[in-house]
């Protein structure tokens, strides 16, 4: 008898994601596209009063923003950089015998300023800083960017590369954490509609190396990050949106100050896109037309 067909393969016969060939790289189906932007949009609706300053960026940062982050430090393991052919015509010839004879030829590639970007609000936090000092109130930013994780799997709630849809507050402290507390109720208002189960619970970055360990335990203990996991394609919830307070790091790291001088602190709201379309496919089921009516109304009107 044959094996119980995975949520992926589900996906896949669906139509609602094209394979690659490699693991965790996948075409979208216009369905799924389509239920993408109608999460966004009452996201959007939510937040709409807020007086977000709206920024799309690319999915690249500079090499440099990668280094001076510390994300290199942090997460050697996930980061993708941008390599490019640049020699002259010889090279060239011996580029093209190496792909003709199987032979590695990316040695020959040499690293440019680009570097894929790991999180959506990463470059927001030099552009902060070149702008000048906070004002009193604060900022508070939309951003939505593809993100690169290197960690290739079959859970297809793992990709490579990702839509990360966010809100980011910076101000002080207080301003930061009542953000954070704000978007934690929204979140939970929004998903509920949705009738997708959730909880929110501690959860911490993945650290790497053994100072990575000590990072892990700080963050959980400091409740520097939570997460809203939802059951999807493994019998561990998937981590679908996180609520993060970033305390003064990446302003410190930038030089964004408050109006007095004084470090800022800055945290986000992050909505994993595909994971949360992955979510709804997966509890309502693949054919968007059967899916309950108070989630049509809510995404289709």
């Amino acid at each position: 008898m044959d094996a119980t067909p995975s949520f992926l393969d589900q996906m896949i016969a669906a139509g609602h994601l094209v394979p690659t060939g490699v693991d965790g790289l996948y075409g979208r189906s216009g369905m799924f596209e389509d239920v993408i932007a109608r999460f966004e949009a009452a996201v959007t609706d939510i937040g709409k009063d807020d007086g977000a300053e709206v920024l799309r960026f690319p999915p690249a940062v500079t090499r440099k923003q990668i280094e001076t982050s510390g994300y290199m430090k942090s997460f050697p393991q996930l980061a993708g950089t941008v390599h490019s052919f640049c020699g002259g015509d010889h090279d060239h010839a011996l580029l093209l015998e190496k792909i003709d004879t199987g032979e590695d030829w990316t040695q020959d590639q040499v690293a440019t300023d680009v570097a894929l970007t790991p999180a959506a609000c990463y470059p927001l936090y030099p552009m902060m800083a070149a702008q000048g000092a906070l004002p009193e109130a604060g900022r508070l930013f939309d951003v939505q960017s593809y993100c690169f994780r290197h960690e290739p799997s079959t859970d297809p709630c793992r990709m490579q590369l990702f839509r990360m849809r966010e809100y980011v507050r910076a101000g002080t402290p207080d301003q930061v954490q009542d953000f954070r507390e704000l978007w934690i109720e929204r979140a939970k208002s929004l998903i509920g509609q949705l009738e997708l189960p959730f909880d929110v619970v501690p959860a911490n970055d993945p650290f790497f190396g053994r100072a990575g360990k000590m990072m892990k335990l700080s963050q959980r203990d400091q409740g520097l990050k939570l997460e809203m996991v939802i059951p999807v394609a493994n019998a561990q919830p998937t981590a679908c949106l996180s609520f993060n307070y970033h305390q003064d790091h990446f302003a410190t790291t930038w030089g964004v100050e408050l109006a007095d001088g004084a470090p800022a602190h800055t945290g986000c709201v992050g909505f994993g896109l595909e994971r949360l379309a992955l979510a709804l496919f997966k509890h309502h089921g693949l054919d968007v037309r059967g899916w309950p009516a108070g989630v049509r109304g809510l995404l289709w009107g």
